[in-house]
């Protein structure tokens, strides 16, 4: 079996920085932020993440926490977790996690979900910078749907995060979808990336029909 080609190293400190960011606000990712920082510097990649940055050092913790909390864990309209937007509530949501927790372990890596479904994009992002780079891109690829729905929600509702994913999206290659109907597209078929990963995400559904993307009727 032959692996997709790793991503480049800029690709990871991408993957790396939007991981630190786009997770919940602990005291830890504040601590991060100047090395997050002068490592996109230093790989030219910080303009899309300045308005996070600056986002994270504008108010206390606490603030910062609430403020994550009301955005990505209370409304559907940022969803952090890449199935949600593919397969909702439904119970074939229940088998695209277990083919992504089955990823992880059949990457040979011990990942630690911490109490997190395996879909949630900061994990994805860690196992594509530091984790098993070729299958995390593989993972990003396969949900780039529901990256780009997240990246117009956010974009729509003007939160810095959108230029954060914009990055991340923007590794993946080919111009972003404007629109919910150009995102269609992305589902038609499987990206080239997937191509050889047997048997490791085989098992893991692309995403099929319109009808299974969330987020048409989202509420705040």
């Amino acid at each position: 079996m032959k692996l997709p080609t790793p991503p480049p190293k800029n690709h990871r400190v991408i993957y790396a920085a939007a991981a630190v960011v786009l997770a919940y606000p602990e005291q830890e990712v504040l601590d991060r932020l100047p090395l997050v920082e002068q490592a996109l510097a230093e790989v030219d990649a910080l303009d899309g993440f300045r308005p996070t940055l600056e986002h994270l050092r504008s108010m206390p913790l606490m603030d910062a926490q609430s403020w994550h909390v009301q955005e990505f864990d209370l409304s559907r309209r940022h969803a952090m977790h890449l199935t949600y937007w593919t397969d909702g509530d439904t119970r074939r949501r229940g088998e695209v996690l277990a083919a992504i927790k089955q990823t992880y372990r059949d990457s040979g890596l011990l990942v630690d979900l911490d109490g997190e479904l395996p879909d949630y994009l900061p994990m994805v992002l860690e196992f594509a910078a530091n984790g098993a780079p070729a299958l995390g891109v593989a993972l990003l690829n396969t949900y780039r749907a529901s990256l780009e729905l997240l990246r117009l929600g956010l974009l729509k509702d003007k939160l810095p995060q959108a230029g954060v994913v914009a990055a991340v999206c923007d590794t993946l290659g080919g111009p972003s979808p404007q629109t919910r109907a150009e995102v269609q597209q992305l589902i038609a078929a499987p990206p080239s990336e997937l191509v050889g990963l047997d048997p490791f995400i085989h098992s893991t559904p692309f995403p099929v029909g319109s009808q299974n993307l969330a987020g048409s009727k989202q509420g705040g």
